[in-house]
């Protein structure tokens, strides 16, 4: 017997809402609350505690302007926390990205598979996701806003780099 279960949560000024009020409803809301209030416990085991370290890590190295030496503008904590609630936002189950920065201060989110299979995020701090991807002969680039969810395009691409050939 396959039981098929959809749970529609959605945040409402901070609090959770959920249109359910079975058990399994309580239940799931219950869950997703947990979630956001400790998004690193919401990941898988150690694999996503590491991803959240690193970034942590590339937010600490790059906070001085001029932190590669060349002039490079400083990460700004609107960045850094943008950065996190694009990974809080991240469906489950995807594999943890690599993290960098860049010289005019955006945060990047990365995953590489092969020099012809990789996706690369800058993360703007005004909520703007500048993405570009390969993925065998073929190229993606673009601008997506972020608004809390990721959006499809880029977890399309993210999957598809990530996928097996």
């Amino acid at each position: 017997m396959i039981i098929e279960l959809a749970a529609s949560a959605y945040l409402n000024h901070g609090a959770l809402s959920s249109r359910g009020h079975s058990d399994i409803a309580e239940f799931v809301s219950a869950r997703i609350e947990e979630g956001l209030r400790n998004p690193k416990a919401s990941q898988v085991g150690l694999y996503g505690r590491r991803a959240y370290y690193e970034l942590e890590q590339v937010y600490a190295d790059c906070q001085e302007h001029g932190w590669d030496g060349y002039g490079a503008l400083s990460i700004s904590e609107a960045t850094y926390l943008l950065t996190r609630k694009f990974m809080d936002a991240l469906p489950l189950g995807l594999p943890a990205p690599a993290f960098g920065a860049e010289p005019d201060g955006q945060l990047t989110v990365e995953w590489y598979s092969s020099p012809r299979r990789t996706l690369s995020i800058s993360v703007s701090a005004e909520g703007e996701l500048h993405y570009a991807a390969l993925l065998g002969a073929s190229k993606a680039y673009g601008t997506e806003p972020f608004f809390g969810e990721v959006p499809r395009a880029i977890v399309d691409l993210i999957r598809r780099v990530t996928s097996a050939c």
